[in-house]
């Protein structure tokens, strides 16, 4: 169970809840310099927030990318494949619970047709050591195969409880 404040931001209302003993500017700033470091392609800026074993949640697929050397052959694909067809984007909406902060995003992609809208959820899982221990990802299926790529092979079925 968590305290909570109710908080503004724009025209809307959410909850945030307290994480106990927990630095939360500090936990929101390591996230914030993780998408930071993604958008600007620095792969050791954004490995670097990341805890000793991340879990990458692919959702609603259904999939766990789990360990950092699937995170860094993640961002090895998403760097050299994903980046350079990212014509811009737009952060929709951001907010701060408990387990992380969460970030919506319209990404515009380049494709022989012409350009697409893709949007995709992201909360940047607040680790305990400091660092993220992960990403909980919401989008389509058809984004995942193009930002996630052969990675995909070595994901798991999330576990069904």
């Amino acid at each position: 169970m968590c305290s909570s404040d109710l908080v503004a931001k724009g025209s809307r209302r959410f909850i945030m809840c307290a994480m106990g003993t927990k630095d939360r500017e500090a936990d929101i700033a390591v996230a914030r310099a993780h998408a930071e470091a993604e958008g600007n392609g620095d792969m050791e800026g954004t490995m670097d927030t990341l805890g000793p074993d991340p879990v990458y949640e692919l959702l609603p697929v259904g999939r766990l990318l789990r360990g950092r050397d699937n995170a860094r052959a993640y961002y090895e694909h998403f760097f050299a494949n994903f980046a350079p067809r990212i014509a811009g984007y737009t952060m929709r909406d951001e907010w701060v619970t408990a387990e992380g902060l969460g970030q919506e995003y319209q990404i515009f992609i380049d494709e022989p047709g012409g350009r697409r809208r893709f949007d995709i959820i992201g909360i940047l899982l607040f680790g305990e050591d400091g660092r993220l221990a992960g990403e909980r990802l919401f989008a389509s299926d058809e984004l995942f195969s193009i930002m996630v790529g052969p990675v995909l092979d070595r994901t798991e079925p999330v576990p069904v409880a």
